[in-house]
């Protein structure tokens, strides 16, 4: 079982670039896209192959937003949109046999840290909200969680100590979720430092490897037996953030 997630910053742009070819190589189980930028009867039909297609978008079109496109049909699909207060589609929530999947798009501070009181509301609602339903079954989370958790995780820590998605603030939601039980998939197979899922597009930062680890695959505790590998697809180009996965057993 393969899943992916890809913050693939407005699908619309992304299906002129390599997002397709990418798709049909990959072949994921279930995969899932952050920041769709569209609703769905602005997209012409794709992915054939996946005949269960979900989508969170956004009331304002042509901003943030997520999908899932699955080939296991699921027992439930909803959003968390009155949990979270959200109304920019970002959050898909769908209940499969042994646990549920959340694609998530968590909200950026951005600059000058005008939205960090919101993100922090965010973050304990988001955490609230997973914790509800592990009562259920366990917990898959993928998406763009917008933080590096810790230095390893971006390539110049010192330089962006109250740089939005690495400020105290933030990282402690981060732990916060990790010190409840959930575990950084990534981080189960690779303890090296430069791998990073997002690049600016300012000053040939991809190039140069310039990077910050945002994306993540997060799950309970009570799944690592299952779990089999974790990886980010760095050479994959399209978007400025990168496809990130994970392989369970069937």
């Amino acid at each position: 079982m393969k899943i992916i997630s890809w913050n693939v910053n407005g699908i619309r742009a992304v299906l002129k670039k390599n997002f397709l070819d990418f798709v049909i190589k990959e072949n994921p189980d279930i995969l899932c896209i952050q920041e769709t930028k569209a609703h769905p009867d602005q997209v012409d039909e794709i992915l054939h192959d996946y005949p269960h297609h979900f989508w969170n978008s956004a009331e304002k079109k042509g901003y943030s937003g997520t999908a899932t496109f699955s080939k296991i049909k699921p027992l439930s699909v909803r959003y968390a949109n009155e949990e979270l207060s959200d109304d920019q589609g970002r959050t898909l929530i769908i209940e499969f046999e042994k646990y549920y999947l959340l694609n998530v798009y968590t909200p950026n501070s951005k600059r000058e840290l005008e939205r960090l009181a919101g993100r922090q509301i965010w973050d304990k609602d988001f955490l609230k909200l997973i914790k509800n339903l592990e009562k259920t079954k366990p917990v898959i989370i993928c998406g763009d969680l917008n933080v590096a958790h810790k230095e390893i995780d971006i390539a110049r820590p010192k330089a962006n100590r109250r740089t939005a998605g690495f400020t105290d603030e933030e990282r402690q939601g981060m732990t916060n979720y990790i010190e409840h039980g959930l575990i950084d998939t990534f981080r189960e197979f690779n303890k090296e430092p430069n791998n990073y899922t997002w690049w600016s597009y300012m000053g040939r930062a991809r190039d140069n490897n310039v990077g910050w680890r945002i994306d993540y695959f997060l799950i309970s505790k009570v799944l690592r037996p299952i779990l089999k590998d974790a990886f980010i697809k760095s050479n994959v180009f399209g978007s400025d953030h990168c496809p990130v996965g994970i392989i369970l057993k069937d």
